[in-house]
């Protein structure tokens, strides 16, 4: 793997094309819960003042009407995103009042999973399309589970990066065909080795016991209102949170594009007796998309995704099949609460060595035992990674994490070292820096941190994350908002709900037959 990285970093050097990676494209999506000033969930509509959740370009709603989701457009400064990030959270707080955006993960007190409001879209099919899709998240799941929030960075490579690449691999395939295989490479080599950003970057140890009421688990109480594990990194990514009995069975390991595609294509047309005996419309009301393993391809849960921006009314499914990987959506990492925006310039930083080193390590394929070692590692990591002595499966050994991340560290300098001539500075080998200490010394990591305040403070995991969020909230709003992007965020939010008004006074089709055409693409 190393060998293969250090090839390929020398020859774009020596040839001149290192400067190729200064062009690497960046999107942030974050999403979380508001919560009311005492930290209740809210049970107010998603605010008008806010735009509309259907059509708004860079404010949404997830799974609940009160989990929002702000979108940054897409930068070549991984900064840029991050203070376009920021502008939406001090233009949000506005039309929030007293609201706060819950600052952790994991979410706040929840007595029961009727308080929970599913998202709504307006009455036009495509707003209907959502929310039926995400009442039959409710039906599979439980409302639970889909409060968990997180942050999805999104990330590509520059175009003019391809046939230079093609070139030097000395590849003859379609330039589609190739960026695909290679974005697969990536995705790959972050299955392997993604672990180790559960560890750095981690922070969900622990979370409100209300989230687990009423089932079976093995965590351990700190108060009475807080369930932990003493050395977890991120209970989100574990399965207490976004885990699927019935998606296990579908075997994904991202070898290649087109088994990528056609094993989702299957799980959307395979029926699953559990989801059958769920129905699909009783007393004239949609219960869920359809009864297979899966409704869409979004229902599939992994920790990162290929992409491809899809046209109006296209499944992402077809516009990946027929037009190629185009960004890859990386999707485990926490919010970090001791942090305002739960993310800052360093992650980003190393976030981004760390994904051109996933690109151009080896290409080796994943079989069905390393897919079975890579989930077992992931499984250690969540909940143990702190643990002393600590060690995951590597081929047909035991290794230590601290050396093993160490390792995988040495192949990120590498790349670091090369972005950082292209930028004429240390940023990015100084974040491969800071990130050598957590693994010198485990309390370092956010997840030790915020452990290590609930139990110096003795507060709860509610109490600690609504003072979070509340100083968040002041700390953004010490810089004011722009004029000019003040107005530019005023003139979306009309614009956006004039586009769902025009979007429902438009449809010809009713729900049904509209449902039926979406689902035969």
């Amino acid at each position: 793997m190393s060998a293969a990285l250090q090839k390929q970093l020398d020859q774009l050097v020596r040839n001149g094309q290192a400067a190729l990676l200064k062009g690497i494209l960046h999107g942030i999506e974050k999403e979380g819960l508001r919560v009311d000033a005492q930290g209740h969930l809210s049970q107010a509509e998603h605010p008008r003042a806010l735009g509309a959740a259907l059509t708004h370009s860079y404010i949404t709603t997830d799974y609940s009407e009160a989990l929002l989701e702000y979108i940054t457009p897409v930068f070549k400064r991984s900064g840029d995103a991050l203070s376009f990030l920021a502008d939406l959270h001090r233009f949000g707080y506005g039309p929030l009042g007293d609201e706060l955006i819950w600052c952790t993960s994991m979410p706040c007190d929840i007595p029961d999973e009727e308080s929970i409001p599913i998202a709504r879209y307006g009455s036009s099919n495509v707003g209907q399309l959502k929310h039926v899709y995400r009442t039959g998240l409710k039906h599979r799941y439980g409302k639970m589970m889909q409060t968990i929030a997180g942050i999805h960075y999104n990330f590509s490579l520059p175009e003019a990066l391809w046939p230079a690449l093609q070139a030097l691999q000395q590849n003859r395939d379609s330039l589609q065909d190739f960026r695909s295989e290679q974005y697969f490479r990536l995705i790959r080599n972050f299955r392997r080795y993604g672990w180790v950003l559960l560890y750095l970057f981690g922070a969900s140890p622990a979370l409100c016991s209300s989230f687990l009421k009423g089932r079976d688990h093995q965590l351990e109480t700190l108060g009475e209102d807080t369930l932990y594990l003493p050395y977890a990194t991120s209970l989100r990514m574990s399965d207490l949170g976004y885990s699927n009995k019935a998606q296990s069975s579908l075997g994904i390991c991202f070898n290649h594009l087109q088994t990528y595609t056609a094993s989702l294509h299957r799980a959307i047309h395979t029926p699953y007796e559990r989801y059958d005996a769920i129905g699909l419309k009783v007393d004239g009301e949609y219960r869920q998309l359809n009864t297979s393993i899966l409704q869409i391809e979004n229902e599939y849960y992994s920790d990162i995704r290929p992409k491809r921006v899809a046209h109006s009314g296209e499944k992402p499914l077809h516009a990946l099949h027929t037009r190629g990987v185009e960004y890859v959506e990386i999707r485990n990492t926490d919010i970090n609460p001791l942090l305002p925006l739960g993310i800052d310039q360093q992650q980003a930083d190393f976030m981004d060595a760390f994904l051109v080193t996933c690109l151009l390590a080896g290409d080796e394929l994943i079989d069905d035992d390393e897919c079975e070692r890579i989930s077992e590692n992931l499984k250690r990591v969540v909940t143990r990674g702190r643990e002393p002595g600590l060690t995951l499966q590597c081929n047909d050994s035991e290794r230590s994490l601290a050396q093993w991340g160490q390792d995988i560290l040495d192949m990120v300098s590498q790349t670091a070292a090369v972005l950082d001539k292209n930028e004429h500075g240390n940023t990015f080998s100084d974040a491969v820096a800071a990130q050598r200490l957590k693994l010198d010394d485990p309390a370092l990591t956010p997840s030790a941190q915020i452990l290590t305040l609930l139990q110096q403070q003795k507060i709860s995991h509610s109490e600690f994350s609504l003072a979070q969020s509340l100083a968040h909230r002041e700390t953004l709003l010490q810089t004011p908002l722009s004029e000019k992007r003040q107005a530019y965020f005023s003139e979306l939010t009309g614009s956006s709900l004039n586009d769902q008004a025009r979007i429902e006074a438009e449809d010809s089709l009713d729900f049904d037959h509209y449902l039926a055409d979406y689902l035969a693409q």
